[in-house]
């Protein structure tokens, strides 16, 4: 965390100085805005905690509750939303209160006597290593909490307008303020009376049954699974021995159960198969009882009961997996003709099961996606043809969740009978892994996305996916880092150098390109705010390939010891070695030695891999994408 360079902090560092919308900004929701976010759900909070980092413009959230939502029904967080949170700067502490889901056990019938069940494997929840983040399980309500945080920290200080009601909207084809949003109060002295607001960009977050889809035709595709699931979150007296694990529980004859530990050492979660729906039954499956719920868990864990002692929420439920044939108002034949107005995200664009544990990770990579992308365009740093690429980049991501969801949901539908070996439902989970992890997602070359024609000089930075962060040092306090730890969720992009073998001080080709970056040619010259700090736009930071003892900061190049702030004070965080007790950053990644760049986007994605002789090519991928300043 890097503060103090504005003046002296006594307070938490965390909270910013207030700045354009947020200094004064008005209580009641205003007549006209630039961005409406409709829904305080994880993809409308990540949304708004990241323009909150963008002061100029007027961002507002309405939510139809009257306050804070108190219990949420996900709660499966994967490491991929864990890298988001640290860039978010709130990591650590939701770490130290969830509960850490390292190992999954699985339950099937005995042998013996098939009307009970027996522990047949355990399998690591992350066999593979994919992230240095844990997979963790955390109630929904506590993720929204620490965004909200963000928020109102931010300079923008954004904070959710509750109690409206969004009612539809109308899109106007010219005007500063074309979209004309009607919503409703829904608590307080005005309950129930309407109004209208103006707003540049509308974004529905606003859940399943989104009232913000519907109001611009956009249609969920897919089907239901026709099978039912009781889900409950429960405080139990058990002697089930691995209650405090992760479990998939198969009977005979019984169905299944998806057992989850939750946060707090007590509290789990189970989701009990109740079995496949018909047409009678599919209409009254909902009038199933807690009770009925509570009885059939315990007759598929027999030998084991559970004696449920306090109830936090429950529900029943029918898979259903669709994803929605546009994630914005403009359609498909009018692509980069029209430019959108209206946006979705979450499950307002996508529904399928809760037990790959998806959901509200899904929805926080839209919310991630789309928010850097407004903040560019409203503050005039990139045409408005960069938010074309949120509904073509993230629709694709949709479909393959849709796909795993639905091949995982059928595997824990399964009878025992209908598996090839009893190992088949764990060895699938393992060899799955890094798919619900988030790690899977890879974008496509577009307007932010380079070719793949240099992904030899990085090999382990894959473009399109995310930037996957390893150990390195900073050489100006010998602290060990992780060196993708440091980028925050601050609209900036990245510019990885990694140096050729010449030390630092020594002519190379680094030197060379340095050199060329500070120079009036550069991205960084053509792209960033006349006035603002060097590094506003673009955060470049360098790692050689030797020892911190053998890199002399002042013979490094200014580029990557940028000053900043009102005292034009020096950034040293910017400058990093190898760190001598970890492997080494280069053979980690797979870092060609004659060195190289990578570009990382705004959402920790790989936009690009360069050489450092590259130059007309950096400048020219970041024209397509950005405006000259």
């Amino acid at each position: 965390m890097q503060f103090h360079h504005h003046g002296y902090v006594s307070g938490d560092p965390r909270i910013l100085p207030a700045a354009g919308t947020g200094r004064d900004r008005p209580s009641e929701l205003p007549d006209r805005m630039d961005v409406m976010i409709v829904g305080s759900g994880p993809a409308g909070m990540l949304l708004a905690a990241q323009l909150s980092q963008y002061p100029s413009i007027m961002t507002r959230v309405v939510e139809r509750r009257p306050g804070r939502l108190e219990i949420g029904q996900a709660d499966g967080i994967q490491a991929r939303s864990v890298e988001t949170f640290q860039a978010f700067g709130f990591a650590e502490r939701i770490v130290a209160e969830a509960f850490h889901l390292t190992a999954m056990n699985f339950w099937g019938p005995d042998p013996a006597d098939p009307s009970k069940i027996i522990r047949n494997q355990r399998e690591k929840d992350d066999p593979r290593g994919v992230s240095e983040f844990p997979h963790l399980i955390v109630n929904q309500a506590r993720v929204l909490d620490y965004f909200a945080e963000s928020a109102v920290n931010g300079p923008a200080r954004i904070r959710p307008d509750f109690g409206y009601e969004f009612l539809g909207l109308e899109i106007a084809e010219d005007g500063e303020y074309p979209v004309t949003v009607r919503l409703r109060h829904t608590a307080g002295e005005h309950d129930g009376e309407e109004r209208t607001v103006l707003a540049k960009y509308v974004v529905g977050c606003d859940g399943a049954h989104s009232a913000v889809r519907e109001s611009i035709g956009c249609k969920h595709v897919g089907d239901k699974s026709f099978h039912a699931w009781g889900v409950m979150d429960v405080l139990t007296v058990t002697d089930f021995p691995d209650i405090r694990t992760k479990c998939a529980i198969q009977s005979h004859s019984e169905g299944s159960i998806l057992h989850i530990p939750r946060e707090g050492g007590f509290l789990f979660r189970m989701y009990v198969d109740l079995g496949e729906l018909t047409p009678e039954t599919h209409d009254t499956i909902r009038a199933t009882t807690l009770d009925h719920i509570i009885a059939k868990a315990n007759r598929i864990m027999n030998p084991y009961t559970v004696e449920v002692k306090n109830v936090a929420w429950w529900s029943v439920y029918e898979v259903g997996h669709r994803v929605t044939d546009k994630f914005d108002n403009v359609p498909a034949e009018l692509t980069g003709d029209q430019l959108p107005r209206v946006f979705i995200a979450g499950d307002a664009c996508h529904t399928h099961s809760a037990k790959a544990g998806q959901g509200m990770n899904v929805s926080m990579q839209d919310g991630f996606n789309l928010g850097w992308k407004l903040g560019q365009v409203l503050e005039g740093r990139s045409p408005a043809s960069l938010l074309d690429t949120y509904s073509g980049e993230r629709q694709v991501i949709a479909q393959n969740l849709i796909d795993f969801d639905r091949e995982w949901a059928a595997m824990m539908a399964k009878k025992p009978e209908e598996f090839a070996s009893p190992t088949e439902l764990a060895e699938f989970y393992t060899a799955t892994a890094e798919f619900p992890a988030g790690f899977m997602t890879q974008y496509t070359p577009s307007m932010i996305t380079g070719d793949a024609t240099n992904q030899h000089l990085a090999t382990g930075f894959t473009i399109g996916k995310r930037f996957k962060s390893a150990h390195a040092m900073r050489v100006a306090d010998a602290n060990p880092v992780h060196l993708g730890h440091h980028a925050r969720a601050d609209g900036r992009w990245r510019l990885y150098a990694f140096a050729d073998a010449p030390a630092a001080g020594e002519d190379s080709a680094l030197a060379d390109w340095a050199e060329w970056l500070a120079s009036p040619e550069s991205p960084v010259a053509l792209f960033t705010p006349r006035g603002s700090d060097l590094d506003n736009v673009f955060d470049a930071k360098v790692v050689y390939q030797q020892r911190y003892q053998d890199v002399e900061l002042g013979v490094v190049p200014k580029i990557f010891l940028p000053r900043v702030g009102p005292f034009g004070l020096i950034d040293y965080q910017k400058v990093y070695c190898v760190d001598p007790d970890q492997e080494d950053f280069f053979e980690a990644r797979g870092i060609d030695r004659e060195g190289c760049v990578v570009v990382v986007r705004p959402d920790q994605y790989v936009a690009h891999i360069l050489p450092l002789s590259a130059r007309d090519e950096l400048v020219d991928f970041f024209a397509t994408g950005m405006l000259p300043q």
